[in-house]
């Protein structure tokens, strides 16, 4: 009987315990955006990351639309994504948002066919793998 009493005291002081425990409304963390995989960046698809030495760094704008989009993929941020660390927000010609890295608009390019590819290095002297 003293074991029985002593088991439903303990499930009270548990149940107890969950219903006056403080609700927590702190805002889940954003992942970043992107990772490091050799010493490059990459993107959640595992895709080689790039930068255009065309872009003003900083500026808050991509100098790639059109074609160049085509051939360079920016990596677009989901609609609400906010500032992490060294990771900004930017506003393309079209609207969208795309994600830069230290102040440097990110693409992907498109003739890289699986992770780990890195063939857009040095194309026209001014695409540069992103590195952290």
């Amino acid at each position: 009987m003293l074991r029985m009493a002593s088991i439903a005291f303990l499930a009270s002081v548990a149940l107890t315990a969950c219903n006056t425990a403080p609700a927590s409304n702190a805002p889940m963390a954003q992942a970043s955006p992107a990772t490091t995989m050799n010493g490059m960046l990459v993107g959640p698809n595992q895709m080689t990351l790039y930068v255009f030495d065309r872009d003003a760094v900083g500026s808050g704008k991509s100098v790639c639309n059109g074609g160049c989009a085509t051939n360079w993929p920016p990596l677009i941020a989901p609609a609400g994504a906010k500032p992490i660390g060294d990771w900004s927000v930017i506003t393309r010609d079209d609207g969208a948002s795309q994600w830069a890295y230290k102040g440097r608009p990110l693409y992907y390019w498109a003739r890289d066919g699986r992770p780990g590819d890195a063939t857009g290095e040095g194309v026209g002297n001014v695409w540069r793998l992103a590195r952290p």
